[in-house]
């Protein structure tokens, strides 16, 4: 796929950049995607939750009343579960969400994204950007320009540049990554796809 070269100002420059058909030409596969956005989501869960269990409790341990004669059930302890201020039975404990996906499966969902962001005509090709300072205005004037403004957008940076990233960081709807952190979660979420001409050989060097 032979896609225009775009400077900062929107405008088409005369270069152009062919895309590898074995990252952004493949045959999607959905589950290998699913997979993947599921394990980023299981990933970013704490997974501190925690209620104390009767032995946990503080409480008295004297039996409550007499074990026959009352009329009533059987009662040994205020910890119980069945009263208000006992321990809880089967609540949650503290525990890891993640899995494990292998590496082939995990190639295969992210060039999936890669590929449906190319038959939608979603990527956009910049030439390698470098901003002097932060400044969150000069990132919106490049997204305007791009005419990507107020849409969610990916900017997939070759070589980390922390003022470009640092601009990006008021804009709600705006994230900027390194094309060796790029992962299908984030692909999938955006509207467009932003790659750099750095970040292409990267891209393509790391999936295939």
């Amino acid at each position: 796929m032979e896609l225009a070269v775009y400077n900062i100002k929107g405008n088409k420059t005369k270069r152009t950049v062919s895309l590898s058909d074995s990252v952004f030409g493949v045959e999607p596969n959905d589950h290998a995607v699913y997979l993947d956005v599921k394990l980023k989501m299981a990933n970013k869960r704490q997974g501190t939750h925690k209620t104390k269990g009767r032995s946990e409790i503080t409480g008295s341990t004297r039996k409550i009343k007499k074990q026959k004669g009352t009329g009533t059930a059987r009662a040994g302890s205020v910890k119980s579960p069945t009263r208000v201020g006992g321990g809880r039975a089967f609540g949650p404990e503290p525990r890891d969400y993640g899995f494990k996906l292998n590496r082939k499966l995990v190639k295969i969902a992210r060039k999936s994204a890669l590929t449906y962001k190319a038959k939608d005509q979603n990527i956009i090709v910049l030439e390698d950007i470098a901003f002097d300072a932060p400044k969150t205005k000069q990132y919106i004037d490049l997204l305007t320009n791009l005419k990507v403004d107020g849409s969610r957008t990916l900017l997939v940076l070759g070589n980390e540049d922390k003022n470009v990233y640092m601009s990006s960081k008021n804009i709600q709807k705006a994230e900027v990554v390194l094309a060796n952190n790029i992962n299908t979660y984030d692909i999938m979420k955006a509207k467009t796809l932003i790659l750099t001409e750095g970040s292409i050989e990267k891209v393509e060097s790391l999936f295939n």
